[in-house]
This record gives structure tokens, C-alpha cells and sequence, in this order.
């Protein structure tokens, strides 16, 4: 069992290698484009892609639905060693991605009369280049959704190498486009809409070309292993993810035009803004997740429970940590990380940043739970409850914003239904369906969490609260913080931690000896 669990903890300390190469670069890039971005089209404008690139983002709740759904059926089956069966889902998920790109290309044609007639409140003499962003965005949506069956291969395969150099090329292509936009002279959000959506097209063809030269299983040839009662299981998992994923995503772009509707773009702004830091903040936890969430599902296909469990709980633990050790000090120097990224900050951006942190933050204590339920297939009623979940801050909001609550009040109740009954729903269903006990989760992951962050608050303050904004106060904050986890966190480890991540420490450290 102990090899085993080496080969695993081998496995995803060099996966998580690669992955965290790539975060760093990534985020990097990421941050400055979005400083070099706002501050090139203005808070307007930028307000404007993000309300109406959302229009097209909500479609992302459909690859996500059937990326998940493809790669849980071929991580499954490859844990079980059926290459025939993983054949069958690669074509399978073609077809029925060709189908959904159409069906939601059309769909997104005739919403865009709405969203233009009444819905969005776009400032005078922007209603074109607004309508040209919508339109390109939808032809990259299209192409997005037919590289699904691809990306959940590369994900299936644990090929993280690959898809580290591909998104470290994403990065640098939008690094392009924001030098493109500083030194055009046409106008600035048409030209960033345009060539923002020849990225998924260039990404797309160079992962179908190479999934066709490396694994056996992507063979085109839908007629031959189309299956019937195997596109009905795919179709009834997905459907339930579909709704899931639609009903958070709905929330998520209905904020927006709540937000939009009372408040106009400028606050979209700051939304934009707070949802990009807590991105990049989260890709530091959601690197490891990436690298873990294949491992919990072909566990689960091996038929090993114990072992599915036991990934599951330390990988929300460590989740939890690895984005606390980030938000915890940005969220107590949040306006002075905010004075050095942007030059203009807009209205209600600090609080909307610290609140969306605080979100994330909460959500991390059962992130991989929502992997493991996928992993055992019966997700029906949990899908149904989650989503009733997720659409509630929408309503709230609405009803919050109608009698003049200020517009952190969003955040609130997204907070409080979203992330806290959310995360209650994650762990109950865990429970029933996957073996997970309370005292488990008390004990490995909710206690140790709650004691560490308090006390990496209690410690971050005290610089803010003796010494003015600065750089030096910032680092302080930083050092104290991280001093603040590792004390306490040295004290509540289990001697089974320590010997994963000894081996996790000794398998980066000889690959490392090895490139050298």
C-alpha cells in the first residue's frame, strides 16, 4: 500500500512541477496584461469586454460540464486499463461536441438581439464595438467547445508537461495582443475582442494535432465506435453536470448584470478586476488540483475507496493552505497590492477583491469533494440541490440591490449560500456517497484549516496596524503570515503527512538533481 501511495505522490509531485512552472509564468504575464489592459482601453471599456465577453464566458459552464464528463469517463476506464472503452468516449465526446457548438453558436446569435436591445447598459457610441466583441467571441466559444474531447485527454493522461508548454503559449499569445492594443491606432476593445478570439483557435489546433500523434485512444472514427447506451450514460452524467455547472455560471454572469443594471460599467471594473486576482491567487491551489484530480478518479476505477478517500480529504486540506498562505496577506494589504498592479483602482475594487478572496478561500475546504462524487457516478440529487444553491445569491442580490444595499451585499450573499451551504452540501453527499465520515473531515481538514487561518490573521495584522502602507510592510505581512501557517500546521501534522511530503520533497528535489 505504502508503494503505491509512492508511485502516487511520484506521480503528482512531477506533475505539479510542471504545472507550477507554468502558474509562474502564467500569472505573471496574466497580472501585467490585465494592468497594461485597463489602463490602455479605461475602466469603461474594460468594463464593457467583461460584461459582454461574460455573455460568452457563461458558455464556458458547457465545456466545463462536458470536459468533466469526458475526462471522468476516461480517467475511469483507463484506471481499469479498457482502451477500447476510452476509444468509444473519445468519439462519443466528438460527435456530441461538434453538435453542441452548433446548437449553441445559433442560440448565441439570437440572444445577442436581446442582450443588445434592452438587457446591457452600454455607454453611448459603444453599441458597435461592442456587438464585434460578442461576435468574435462567439466563433472562439465554437471552437473552444470541439477541443473539449482533447483537453480532457491530455487531463485523462496526466500529461501535465504538455499542458503546461500549452498554456505558458496562451500566456505569451496574450501578451501579444496586449502590445497589439498599447500601440494600435484603430479602435482599441474591437481590435482586443478580435484578436482575443484567435487564441482558442490556435491552442485548439496544435492539442488535436498532437493528441492524434500520442495516444492510441484519439482515433476518429465515429462510426465505428459510437455506442449507443455508452453515449446515454455520457449524456445523463453530463446533463447533470450541465445543470450544475450552468446554474453557477448563470449566477455568476447574472451578478454582472444585476451589477451592470443598477450600477453601470465601472463596477463591472471592479468585478473584472476582483475576479482576475482571485484567479490568479487560486491557480496557485488549483495547479495541485489539476495534477490530483485524475488520481482520485482512476482510484475510484481501480475499486480502491480507501485510497480515493484519502486523496481526497488532504487534497482539500491542502488546497486550503496552499491558497491561504496567498489571500490571507492580499487580503489584509489589499488596497496597497491594488495601488501597485493598477494605476486607476475603480470604485468599490478593494472590498469586491477581499470578498471574492474570502469566497475562494471557503470554497477550498471541499474542493476535491465535487471530484470524488463525479468519481462514484451517482451525482443526480446532489446536482439538483447544488444548483438550487448556486442560483440564490442571484435572487438575493436582486432583491438586496432593489431596496439600495451597497453592492458588496453581492458578495455576501454569495458567501453565505454559495461558498458556506455549498461547501455543507459537498461534505453531506461525500458522506453518503463516498465514504467520507464527519469525524474525517473534522479531524483532517476543518479543524487544523480554521486554526491555522485565524492565527495567520491574527499575526498578518499587526504590521498593518504599527506601520503605514509600503513595500517593506507588505513583505512583513507576507513573512508573518507564512510563519503564522507553519507553526501550527507543524503541530497538528500527522506522521502520515510528514512521510508524504517527505516523499513529495525527495521526488522534486531528484528531478530537479537531474536536470542539473
Amino acid at each position: 500500500m505504502f508503494c503505491i501511495m509512492n508511485l502516487v505522490v511520484n506521480r503528482v509531485a512531477k506533475n505539479t512541477g510542471y504545472l507550477y512552472l507554468r502558474m509562474g509564468i502564467t500569472t505573471f504575464i496574466s497580472l501585467w496584461v490585465t494592468r497594461v489592459i485597463l489602463g490602455t482601453l479605461g475602466a469603461s471599456d474594460f468594463g464593457i469586454f467583461n460584461i459582454v465577453g461574460g455573455a460568452i464566458a457563461m458558455l464556458g459552464f458547457l465545456n466545463a460540464s462536458m470536459a468533466n464528463a469526458t475526462q471522468r469517463f476516461m480517467s475511469f476506464y483507463l484506471g481499469g486499463g479498457d482502451v477500447e472503452k476510452c476509444k468509444q468516449i473519445f468519439n462519443t465526446s466528438i460527435v456530441l461536441h461538434f453538435l453542441i457548438a452548433i446548437v449553441i453558436s445559433i442560440l448565441l446569435i439570437i440572444a445577442g438581439r436581446f442582450f443588445f436591445n434592452g438587457v446591457l447598459n452600454i455607454p453611448d457610441g459603444r453599441e458597435t464595438a461592442a456587438k464585434t466583441v460578442y461576435a468574435c467571441l462567439i466563433v472562439s466559444t465554437a471552437f473552444t467547445m470541439m477541443t473539449v474531447p482533447y483537453d480532457a485527454m491530455v487531463n485523462a493522461h496526466e500529461n501535465m508537461k504538455y499542458y503546461a508548454a500549452l498554456g505558458i503559449l496562451t500566456s505569451l499569445l496574450k501578451l501579444l495582443v496586449a502590445f497589439a492594443i498599447v500601440y494600435t491606432s484603430y479602435d482599441k476593445l474591437m481590435i482586443y475582442g478580435i484578436l482575443m478570439a484567435c487564441i482558442p483557435i490556435v491552442t485548439m489546433t496544435i492539442m488535436r494535432v498532437y493528441c492524434h500523434r500520442h495516444y492510441e485512444e484519439s482515433v476518429m472514427a465515429p462510426i465505428r465506435y459510437w455506442n449507443v447506451k455508452l453515449t446515454k450514460e455520457m449524456g445523463g452524467f453530463a446533463g447533470w453536470r450541465l445543470l450544475n455547472s450552468f446554474s453557477s455560471v448563470f449566477t455568476q454572469y447574472g451578478l454582472g448584470l444585476v451589477l451592470n443594471h443598477f450600477f453601470g460599467t465601472i463596477l463591472n471594473a471592479a468585478q473584472g478586476v476582483a475576479n482576475q486576482l482571485s484567479g490568479q491567487l487560486m491557480a496557485f491551489s488549483n495547479t495541485m488540483l489539476k495534477a490530483l484530480n485524475p488520481v482520485i478518479t482512476k482510484t475510484e476505477g481501480m475499486g480502491d475507496r480507501k485510497g480515493m478517500v484519502s486523496a481526497t480529504l488532504y487534497g482539500c486540506k491542502y488546497s486550503f493552505l496552499i491558497l491561504a498562505i496567498f489571500a490571507v496577506p492580499a487580503i489584509i494589504e489589499m488596497p496597497y497590492i491594488l495601488k501597485i498592479w493598477i494605476k486607476t483602482i475603480p470604485e468599490w475594487c478593494i472590498v469586491f477583491c477581499q470578498l471574492q478572496l474570502i469566497r475562494s478561500v471557503i470554497e477550498q475546504l471541499t474542493i476535491t469533494m465535487t471530484t470524488a462524487i463525479m468519481a462514484q457516478g451517482q451525482i443526480r440529487n446532489f446536482s439538483i440541490i447544488r444548483s438550487i444553491l448556486d442560483v440564490l445569491p442571484f435572487v438575493l442580490t436582486v432583491l438586496f440591490f432593489y431596496f439600495d444595499l451597497p453592492p458588496y451585499t453581492m458578495y455576501l450573499a454569495w458567501i453565505a449560500c454559495g461558498s458556506i451551504l455549498g461547501s455543507i452540501t459537498l461534505l453531506y453527499y461525500s458522506c453518503k456517497l463516498c465514504s467520507v465520515t464527519y469525524d474525517q473531515f473534522f479531524k483532517i481538514v476543518l479543524v487544523p484549516c480554521l486554526v491555522i487561518a485565524i492565527v495567520m490573521f491574527v499575526i498578518g495584522i499587526i504590521p498593518s496596524m504599527i506601520a503605514e502602507p509600503s513595500f517593506f510592510r507588505l513583505l512583513m505581512t507576507g513573512f508573518l503570515t507564512t510563519i503564522g501557517m507553519i507553526i501550527p500546521m507543524s503541530l497538528v501534522i500527522s506522521d502520515r503527512e510528514k512521510k508524504m511530503i517527505n516523499q513529495f520533497s525527495k521526488s522534486i528535489t531528484n528531478k530537479l538533481k537531474k536536470k542539473k
